[in-house]
C-alpha cells in the first residue's frame, strides 16, 4: 500500500500523518513548528515572507492567558495541509479535512477553539493585510488592524519563537 491508497504524508520528524484519519501519536509539536514557519500566509501572495508560525505567535499574544496555547495552535492543522485561504476552503468543501486535524491536536494538547480566538485572528488578518498585501480592495469587512506594523521575521526565528512559546505555554499548563 503506498501513500496515495493509506492517505498519509510523511513529516518533517519522519512520521506518517494519515490526514483523513489523524491519531494524537502522529502529532508532534516539532513538526507543526517547522511546517508552520516555512508556510507563508495568504497562499505566498503577500509581498514578503511572512510564515504561519509568526502569525499564530502575534494571535496568541492578543488573547488573555487562558487562550493564549488555543490562540497558538488555532492554524496547526495548516501544518499538515497547506495553508488555504478561507474564500478556497469555502469554495471546495476542505473544512471538514482542517477541522478533523484539528480536533486531534485539540485533544493532544488540551486546548479547544473559542470565539475570542477567532476575533483575534481576525484583527491579525486586518493588519496583515495593511502591513503585507498589495490590494485589499473588495475583502470581507475587517475589524481595526492593530496600531504597530509588522516586520516579519525569518523562518528560522519564527520556528524557534513557535517552540518556546509552546513550551512556555505548556509548562504552565
Amino acid at each position: 500500500m503506498s501513500e496515495y491508497e493509506e492517505h498519509w504524508i510523511e513529516t518533517y520528524t519522519g512520521k506518517k500523518f494519515h490526514y483523513l484519519k489523524p491519531t494524537v501519536d502522529e502529532i508532534d509539536i516539532v513538526d507543526i513548528a517547522h511546517s508552520l514557519a516555512l508556510k507563508t500566509r495568504f497562499s505566498g501572495h503577500c509581498k514578503t515572507f511572512y510564515s504561519v508560525a509568526e502569525h499564530s505567535i502575534r494571535v496568541a499574544k492578543l488573547l488573555p492567558q487562558e487562550l493564549k496555547l488555543s490562540g497558538l495552535l488555532h492554524d496547526v492543522a495548516e501544518a499538515y495541509i497547506p495553508d488555504i485561504p478561507r474564500p478556497i476552503k469555502a469554495t471546495f468543501g476542505l473544512k471538514p479535512v482542517e477541522d478533523k486535524i484539528l480536533q486531534v491536536i485539540y485533544a493532544k494538547y488540551n486546548t479547544f477553539p473559542s470565539p475570542k480566538i477567532m476575533e483575534a485572528d481576525d484583527v491579525l488578518i486586518a493588519t496583515e493585510a495593511r502591513d503585507l498585501m498589495e490590494n485589499t480592495d473588495g475583502w470581507a469587512k475587517l475589524p481595526e488592524p492593530l496600531k504597530a506594523k509588522i516586520v516579519p521575521v525569518r523562518w528560522q526565528t519564527a520556528e524557534l519563537r513557535f517552540l518556546i512559546a509552546f513550551y512556555l505555554l505548556t509548562a504552565r499548563a
